[in-house]
């Protein structure tokens, strides 16, 4: 007992560490090299149809084809091991033959003496036979079901995608069961494609037993009479029994493997086994009493073998009167389980195990839309998988933290999903569960793009550079060079969708500031200026208060990196006033520095363009009438014709366009330029550092 322990132990250890397979490799290719005693042939040849056996039996009691998805390595394996085996018998019925019918061992004696009757002619026949059935029917008919299964399940695949998307999005199912059905979609793909393979596997061992039966066969009787001086009756007599007897010893577990890989390909994925399908599917009462009542007519008919008939008519009798009952039982059984006593009876097809009890819908079940997606075609998977050698997750991550370190607070992370309702090739850019942006990329080409000085055009797709509307053209990878060379910038499909997300990340990160992110400010600063933000929040302004003037800031482009500064004006100026467009106003005065040299660098002569006075006291009558004012539609056609001829100057000559107002009309201005002229950036008097020189190059009425 303790000896068979530790060789448990033993052989858990070994395929515990991988070890398994290669040593079964070994072994195969020591059978076919090394001579073999009889005693382990006989050992081998046992284990393989206890093998066949276990497989067999495995196939029948499996619930679905993929619980058994090892199956094709193991047939694969079984195949290679019963040719290796007959390799090293028959090396050894043609040396050891001719000293009698034992020589390989007493596996094929018994075959070859017990099974078939110690007459070669009919294990011929016996082994024909079962060749045939083996080749033509069971192997034949198992092929063309894996062929077919593997050809169907890979061209239903993105109907169940879809399917499973559908189900997600419509609340069915949640993110983990949807990972889970892809994956097992995924691995019923392989597992089909994987039994059309090893099929043909099973059928080329069957056409390998009849070649190596008929030249053992050919070369034993040549070996015995040739070599060793056999008459040719008994040199007949030995090598056929031990031939056929190795061909069936063979051949048999042969047909349990194949059998066995008909079973799976033919299996339909349910709660029961095979058994257990048979009996609620096949046996109903119906088919049971009528195939009795055909028995009976048989059985009487003169000359028929009345007693099989009849015995067989009174056993379906007997199953259709039993299968009835248990059908009558039903309702009694749904009753007990929990059903309603008016419950209707089902058939035994239609009978099914009773529903678990619904779970009560909770907060949980309401998923939360997320801050920042990012949904693609099927074509741009490759893009956002590692495995695949994908760049985009590097460079969204690159992005986040470039955006964190210039706003001054951690950008939300970005969920990404395929999504099969868009097209291949593009991609869909997703704030708080709104489409913001939509468009589309080519993973196996680069986008040029046009600075706005090229000395040549390109071959390729003409479209739009999706974050700044740049002309650009999809190339082939092979006229990068040429196409960098006549000016153009080129970049690869994941920088331009990551600049494109960047794009939109920094346009609106005014909305994905909230609450939690300006206490998480706070808190980082509290460790360093306990008593300022103590006296912040909330004793000088309440928390929405605060995160109000932040993302004023953050609309105007404005970095809150400086939150120790931007805190202390706070806290300086709440007592005056609460309104969060006077906070930012003064805000902007202390942040002036920084709001300049983000604009214009540390260049100290600054080229800005003014409001003729008149313009800018109508501007401030509007805001003392209106609140925030408003600027008339004619007046507000002609300041902006003039402000975007001014701009494109500044621009061409590669200077910023600055906008130099009072104080009081300066948000009405900004708002106005914000939505006609991005490029125009606007300032009030007191925004401007005393250290900065002013140079006015134009003066709008």
């Amino acid at each position: 007992m303790f000896e068979l322990k530790k060789i448990t132990q033993f052989f858990k250890m070994i395929m515990s560490n991988g070890l398994g397979a290669p040593l079964l490799m070994l072994a195969m290719l020591g059978m076919v090299v090394v001579p073999m005693h009889p005693l382990m042939l006989d050992a081998l040849f046992t284990f393989n149809i206890a093998l066949a056996l276990l497989v067999l039996l495995a196939a029948v009691y499996v619930k679905r084809p993929l619980d058994f998805g090892v199956f094709p390595a193991v047939l694969l394996i079984a195949t290679l091991m019963r040719l290796a085996l007959n390799v090293a018998s028959t090396r050894i019925v043609l040396l050891e033959g001719h000293t009698g019918t034992d020589a390989a061992g007493y596996v094929i004696e018994a075959f070859g003496e017990f099974v078939i009757g110690g007459n070669y002619a009919v294990g011929i026949v016996v082994f024909a036979i079962l060749v045939i059935i083996n080749f033509v029917v069971v192997t034949k008919g198992a092929g063309r079901i894996s062929e077919v299964s593997a050809r169907f399940t890979l061209d239903s695949m993105p109907g169940k995608q879809m399917a499973i998307d559908a189900d997600l999005n419509a609340g069915m199912i949640d993110a983990e069961t949807a990972k889970q059905r892809r994956s097992e979609v995924v691995q019923e793909a392989d597992f089909y494609g994987s039994m059309d393979g090893a099929s043909k596997f099973v059928r080329g061992d069957a056409i390998a037993a009849i070649m190596i039966l008929f030249i053992t066969l050919i070369g034993g009787l040549a070996i015995g009479m040739a070599q060793h001086d056999m008459p040719f009756g008994e040199a007949v007599r030995n090598f056929s029994l031990l031939t056929i007897g190795d061909g069936l010893v063979a051949q048999i577990p042969s047909l349990l493997l194949s059998t066995a890989a008909a079973i799976v390909v033919t299996r339909v994925s349910s709660e029961q086994d095979m058994g257990g399908q048979v009996a609620d599917q096949l046996l109903q009462p119906r088919a049971l009493a009528v195939t009795a009542g055909i028995m009976v007519v048989m059985g009487v008919i003169p000359g028929m073998p009345n007693i099989a008939f009849l015995s067989l008519a009174a056993l379906c009798g007997a199953g259709a009167y039993w299968a009835k009952q248990r059908l009558a039982r039903l309702p009694e059984m749904a009753l007990a389980g929990g059903g309603t006593a008016g419950q209707a009876a089902v058939s035994p097809v239609e009978s099914v195990p009773p529903e678990p009890e619904v779970k009560e819908l909770g907060w949980d079940d309401v998923p939360p839309v997320d801050l920042v997606g990012l949904e693609v075609g099927y074509r741009l998977i490759p893009m956002v998988d590692k495995s695949q050698g994908g760049e985009l997750m590097g460079r969204i991550k690159g992005v986040r933290k470039k955006l964190s370190q210039e706003l001054g607070f951690l950008i939300p992370p970005v969920h990404i999903r395929d999504n099969l309702d868009l097209a291949p090739n593009a991609y869909r850019l997703i704030l708080m569960g709104v489409t913001i942006a939509e468009d589309e990329v080519f993973p196996d080409r680069d986008l040029a793009l046009n600075p706005g000085q090229v000395y040549g055009s390109l071959q390729g797709a003409e479209c739009r550079d999706p974050a700044f509307g740049l002309e650009a053209v999809w190339i082939d990878s092979g006229q990068k060079e040429s196409a960098q060379t006549l000016g153009y910038t080129v970049v690869d499909p994941s920088t331009v969708v990551a600049t494109h997300l960047s794009h939109i990340l920094q346009r609106h990160a005014h909305e994905l500031l909230g609450r939690e992110e300006v206490q998480h400010l706070l808190d980082n600063l509290a460790k360093k200026a306990p008593k300022l933000v103590e006296e912040l929040v909330p004793n000088a302004l309440p928390l929405g208060a605060v995160l109000k003037v932040l993302q004023n800031l953050l609309v105007e482009n404005v970095t809150i990196r400086d939150i120790r500064t931007i805190a202390e004006t706070l806290a300086d100026y709440a007592p005056q006033s609460k309104d969060p467009l006077f906070l930012t106003g003064v805000v902007r005065v202390s942040l002036g520095r920084a709001i300049l040299q983000s604009i214009a660098g540390p260049a100290v002569e600054l080229e800005v363009m003014t409001l003729a006075p008149n313009l800018e006291q109508i501007l401030q009558r509007s805001v003392q009438q209106a609140g925030e004012g408003g600027i008339e539609p004619g007046m507000a056609d002609k300041l902006h014709t003039a402000l975007q001829e001014h701009t494109q100057r500044q621009e061409s000559l590669g200077k910023p366009a600055i906008l130099l107002v009072s104080a009081p009309i300066r948000p009405l201005v900004a708002r106005f330029v914000q939505h006609s002229i991005p490029g125009v950036s606007v300032l009030s008097y007191n925004e401007v550092p005393d250290d900065k020189q002013i140079k006015i190059i134009a003066t709008i009425g």
